[in-house]
């Protein structure tokens, strides 16, 4: 009949889970107003022709909406930039890719984190995919990780999901490992094969959706992580890429 349709809305919603319910923080509260805070952009064969990624995008726009100072530059560039800096930047933000070559570049001092985790956050439950990370160290010959993408597109050469996290992945565990891609709106229901899922950053979904993968791979007792932390911990700065957060 239509009758008290809004009544059952608000049930519905009042039903939902507490972390579904809630407003997420992406960036805005590890740096104040007028702080300088520095993005690295790679340009790159992965870059999209004439403009930044979805999460590049809405950071920038973060720190600009917080009335900090977004400073934007390639990874070639960052050392002659923070040299330059009069003052120290509250926090430098990376892409996950080149995060080894920048966390060199950067000092100790100064906070550094990544595109990715900053979204891991945003969109997920950053300490379960940083636990999820640690699954790493335990995979042997034979096991199938699954790489979830939230979107599709053409694969490139150096993929970072098909290629590039696979490499980095076999070569930091010096096993012989399966790796299967779902992507789009695809997810697997018999995730019980898998000893490790690996998700994008998921920009491209919205927070209940990812929060409902994740939780159906803790359901499952499947690790989950995402691809900057996975990157992160296995070149080795994991620690410093989440000291911001203080997890």
């Amino acid at each position: 009949t239509g009758a008290n349709v809004n009544e059952i809305k608000k049930a519905l919603i009042e039903l939902a889970p507490d972390e579904m319910k809630q407003n997420p923080v992406l960036a805005g509260d590890l740096f104040g107003e007028g702080d300088w805070v520095v993005c690295v952009v790679p340009i790159d064969l992965a870059a999209p022709k004439g403009r930044l990624i979805l999460p590049q995008v809405q950071v920038i726009r973060e720190i600009l909406d917080c009335d900090a100072i977004a400073v934007t530059v390639k990874e070639r560039e960052i050392e002659e930039t923070l040299s330059n800096m009069n003052r120290k930047p509250a926090l430098v933000i990376t892409d996950s890719q080149v995060v080894l070559t920048v966390a060199g570049d950067v000092p100790e001092d100064i906070p550094l984190t990544t595109f990715s985790t900053l979204f891991a956050r945003f969109k997920g439950d950053l300490p379960s995919l940083v636990k999820g990370a640690e699954a790493i160290d335990t995979l042997e010959d034979g096991d199938i990780v699954l790489m979830g993408e939230a979107c599709s597109h053409h694969d490139l050469a150096d993929d970072i999901g098909r290629v590039k996290i696979p490499r980095w992945l076999t070569q930091y565990t010096g096993k012989n490992l399966r790796f299967e891609t779902y992507s789009g709106h695809d997810f697997p229901e018999d995730l019980e094969k898998y000893k490790l899922v690996i998700h994008c950053g998921a920009c491209m979904l919205n927070r209940t959706e990812m929060l409902r993968r994740v939780t159906e791979c803790n359901r499952r007792n499947v690790p989950i992580t995402n691809y900057g932390v996975a990157i992160s911990k296995v070149q080795g700065v994991l620690e410093r890429i989440i000291e911001p957060f203080h997890l």
